[in-house]
């Protein structure tokens, strides 16, 4: 139920109890958003055809002289970046070779994944056929191996042609500076430099000869697979607590804020709490169910003690509230003349005002109308009566001249008592039940 910008409360939302109040007054339809998100969530299931899901495992390992800038973290303790090499087995390479392989045009979509401090891919395919979700698991991991070893080996072969071109180039002038050598004449200084520069090339190509048979030597292990792919028994998709947590916890935003938003636009007042929470005035007496014994007398004192001057303006929302009430006298001595807005001078003689709401019959906006139009003539508000089918309902009597009366109010119970003498009573009528003696 959404506020009167006219009356000034705190607004809903304030506090968490403020949310679980207004939770539990829309509690059906709460529950019943819950209960069809849960609900939707099954039926998708059912009709979200079964998917398997099939995994091979594969051990990778290092190929040829590593390079540097592979950093080791508390993730990735190995050489290798485990994670550049899942990437490289989602490639579209590999997935043509898998495809290749398996005779087909475009296989499943594969996920790889890396288990923390490991070196070992796990490289899954999801498909509608177990056999078929198996047989390409193991398609990729073959393929991806075959793309690691050849990636390696043009790597290795690209290096051996480098260091043998180098070394070809070294030895070109190992013989050039021989050659020179012969033609200078010996102890002098240009032969001590061509003697230096030959040991200097020397020695660069014992390295670089020792760099080629390590590169020929080399032995080129991509990885293994450690765990073939088998046909998965169950399917791993749809899942019951997926699907049935995904449904529930939809329901519950969606009831929440279907919640929020019909207590914002409805501003019917069903309860008491309502036109305090609504409307922002205390209610003085709530007759909407069993009364207790004294409680008529209880609302006559609080009208009576609330009121700051000697006449009080009684109004019913709707008008028509007290329209079937019937009379009974109730013993209450009060300097109180009421007024029912009937005379024309009734506002202008107002001291303060008593508003009668039926609960159930009218909404925020008319008491906020009606606060309004009170205020405009200066008349405050002692407080609200809140009832449904048997309400008080105030009879203005004639003021007389030494005293002050005051009228009639109507409400359900049988409180008969004789009426003071010195002062005109405040009367209590109520609502006759079918069956009940007049």
């Amino acid at each position: 139920m959404s506020q009167s910008p006219d009356v000034q409360v705190r607004r809903p939302g304030a506090d968490l109890d403020e949310h679980l109040s207004l939770l539990r007054r829309r509690w059906l339809l709460l529950v019943g958003c819950v209960v069809f998100g849960g609900t939707a969530g099954l039926a998708l299931m059912r009709l979200t055809p079964p998917a398997y899901t099939a995994t091979t495992q594969v051990h990778v390992m290092p190929v040829g002289p590593q390079e540097p800038g592979n950093q080791v973290t508390a993730r990735q303790r190995e050489s290798l970046n485990l994670d550049t090499e899942a990437q490289v087995a989602q490639s579209a390479v590999v997935a043509a070779r898998a495809a290749r392989t398996l005779g087909i045009g475009v296989p499943e979509p594969v996920e790889v994944s890396v288990p923390p401090n490991s070196a070992v891919l796990w490289i899954s395919v999801t498909a509608a056929d177990p056999a078929v979700s198996a047989a390409q698991s193991h398609a990729y991991a073959d393929a991806y191996l075959v793309h690691r070893r050849e990636s390696a080996l043009a790597a290795l072969t690209e290096q051996q042609q480098a260091v043998l071109a180098k070394l070809k180039q070294v030895n070109a002038g190992i013989e050039a500076a021989i050659r020179e050598l012969g033609r200078l004449p010996k102890g002098g200084p240009e032969h001590e430099i061509a003697l230096q520069r030959r040991s200097l090339l020397n020695r660069q190509a014992a390295s670089l000869t020792l760099k080629y048979d390590a590169l020929r030597t080399v032995a080129v292990t991509p990885g293994a697979i450690i765990s073939r792919a088998a046909p998965p028994a169950a399917p791993s998709s749809p899942s019951l607590p997926l699907h049935l947590g995904t449904g529930l916890m939809a329901g519950l935003l969606a009831g929440s804020a279907a919640a929020y938003a019909r207590d914002r636009l409805d501003t019917r007042l069903r309860t008491a709490a309502d036109v305090e929470r609504l409307t922002g005035l205390p209610v003085l007496a709530d007759l909407s169910g069993p009364r207790e014994p004294g409680e008529l007398h209880e609302l006559a004192c609080a009208v009576v003690a609330a009121c700051p001057g000697k006449r009080l303006l009684v109004k019913a929302l709707p008008a028509d509230l007290c329209s079937s009430a019937l009379a009974e006298p109730l013993t209450v001595s009060a300097p109180l003349s009421v007024l029912d807005g009937s005379d024309v001078r009734d506002l202008a003689r107002a001291d303060a005002t008593l508003l009668l709401v039926g609960l159930g019959r009218v909404g925020a906006e008319q008491v906020a109308a009606a606060v309004r139009r009170l205020g405009r003539h200066e008349i405050p508000i002692i407080g609200v009566v809140a009832a449904t089918d048997a309400v008080p309902s105030f009879v203005p009597l004639p003021e007389p001249r030494q005293h002050t009366p005051l009228g009639k109010l109507v409400a359900t119970g049988e409180f008969g008592v004789s009426v003071s003498a010195e002062t005109t009573p405040m009367q209590v009528l109520r609502q006759t039940r079918p069956g009940q003696p007049t």
